[in-house]
């Protein structure tokens, strides 16, 4: 495993350039699998966790289960001080009898003050640790003043609740919006955004905010350099199967004809490199000019250990330049 440096310009930490994903631990993914899992990828040397606090609440789950299975795993093993936890707040129900839904009528929780505070906290018990290495909003929230949010943020890393802060599914504009307003309120800016990126891109969308852009990526590029950290997640990162599997259709916008062409040459790459298409994908992210931090998801030890093979996996130029270049 190889790990990288994230942080805020005022704290920092190390994680492994692979972070694993448990949405699904604790319903679709039984708990024995589920700690499985987690003892396989802290034995690969993987250190970053990443959940929230409404998986699994779409039909399979009430809400915190990847949370509670993660803290009984932590109180099990006994490594909390081994490994950087990330949570979200933000997307589980605002009203429990409604739908959990994207589009209007909205139904989450937004990013108030309030729901924050109160949020960190419950995950902090759910996990049954004592501070939170990352938090995520989940969704931006445009009906909260930003002023509002970023405050609430910078209340918990003050409180040494929270060590770095970070958004998701969100603008770009607000991304700079809200770091501008760190620095005026004098508490530390955003410095984790987490995105859906893969190797094929979607069709441009006007509604479309969840996309890690090249212009976000440009912009991390930028604000790192000028000792502003900032580090972009990527969820999904290989669209829970459908780039390989013929039975998963691929995911809205992503059914056109560079996408196929994108496929073609991803596997062509793979067969020539000896590595499985996901594991060029992998290394695609974390590799490029604007490194990425993957989010792995895998229902067993055996999907776990192909993904945990792009670990060390470097491409050369000229393939690396092919993938690009279509």
């Amino acid at each position: 495993m190889r790990y990288r440096t994230i942080g805020d310009g005022t704290t920092s930490f190390e994680v492994s350039t692979l972070c694993l994903g448990t949405m699904w631990f604790g319903t679709r993914t039984d708990e024995t699998t589920s700690f499985a899992i987690l003892d396989r990828f802290v034995e690969a040397g993987g250190t970053f966790l990443d959940t929230a606090n409404n998986y699994n609440a779409w039909g399979e789950g009430y809400g915190r289960d990847s949370e509670d299975v993660i803290g009984r795993w932590l109180a099990e093993r006994g490594n909390r001080d081994e490994l950087r936890l990330a949570t979200k707040v933000g997307a589980a129900k605002k009203d429990p009898n409604l739908p959990l839904q994207h589009v209007p009528p909205m139904n989450y929780q937004g990013l108030g003050a309030e729901t924050i505070a109160a949020e960190a906290r419950e995950s902090l018990r759910h996990l049954g640790v004592d501070h939170l290495d990352a938090y995520y909003g989940h969704v931006d929230d445009v009906g909260t003043p930003l002023a509002e949010t970023v405050g609430a943020f910078g209340k918990l890393q003050a409180e040494g609740l929270v060590g770095v802060t970070g958004i998701s599914n969100v603008a770009l504009h607000r991304v700079v919006e809200a770091r501008e307003e760190a620095r005026r309120q004098g508490v530390a800016p955003y410095g984790l955004v987490q995105q859906q990126l893969t190797y094929p891109y979607p069709r441009p969308d006007v509604g479309r905010r969840n996309w890690a852009s090249y212009e976000l990526l440009d912009y991390a590029r930028a604000s790192t350099e000028a000792g502003s950290p900032l580090a972009v997640v990527a969820y999904s990162p290989l669209m829970q199967g459908a780039l390989v599997r013929e039975d998963k259709p691929l995911w809205a916008g992503f059914d056109h004809p560079t996408t196929h062409e994108r496929l073609r040459v991803l596997r062509e790459v793979a067969a020539e490199t000896g590595a499985t298409p996901n594991q060029v994908v992998l290394a695609w992210l974390t590799g490029a000019d604007v490194p990425v931090v993957p989010i792995v998801g895998a229902s067993s030890v055996a999907q776990l250990d192909e993904l945990l093979g792009a670990a060390d996996l470097d491409l050369d130029p000229a393939l690396r330049a092919r993938l690009d270049a279509v």
